[in-house]
């Protein structure tokens, strides 16, 4: 049997600043149905589904044991381009044949723009 990864729910306390960020930087569009407190971010062209959930009182926002990864061919300008976003990133990084570079979303969640999946295997 298998189940393909569908979503991915992020809890937070910043449900706006969330959907702009993802939304301005990595291409997601965002909607929301009517009474439901999550909002859906929604990937372009394929990929997975974020869904952004409100984190009650005691949630501490911040995720240190997961991080979302994204595929870029070219790290480099994809982080130049980001700056034009307000989204800086740290140094880019090289290993084994691809490059990557870390951020961290308005909740504090790490993010990170690799280019590992286009590495002939």
């Amino acid at each position: 049997m298998t189940a393909p990864l569908g979503r991915i729910v992020i809890y937070t306390k910043k449900i706006e600043q969330m959907a702009e960020f993802y939304s301005k930087n990595f291409g997601f569009s965002f909607c929301r149905t009517e009474g439901d407190r999550i909002f859906e971010l929604q990937p372009q062209t394929t990929g997975v589904s974020i869904l952004l959930h409100p984190a009650s009182a005691k949630q501490k926002e911040g995720q240190v044991l997961v991080k979302l990864v994204f595929d870029v061919e070219d790290v480099p300008a994809f982080c130049e381009a980001a700056i034009g976003n307000g989204l800086k990133f740290g140094k880019i990084h090289q290993a084994d044949g691809y490059e990557f570079a870390n951020a961290k979303d308005p909740s504090g969640n790490s993010v990170q723009v690799s280019s590992r999946a286009f590495v002939p295997r």
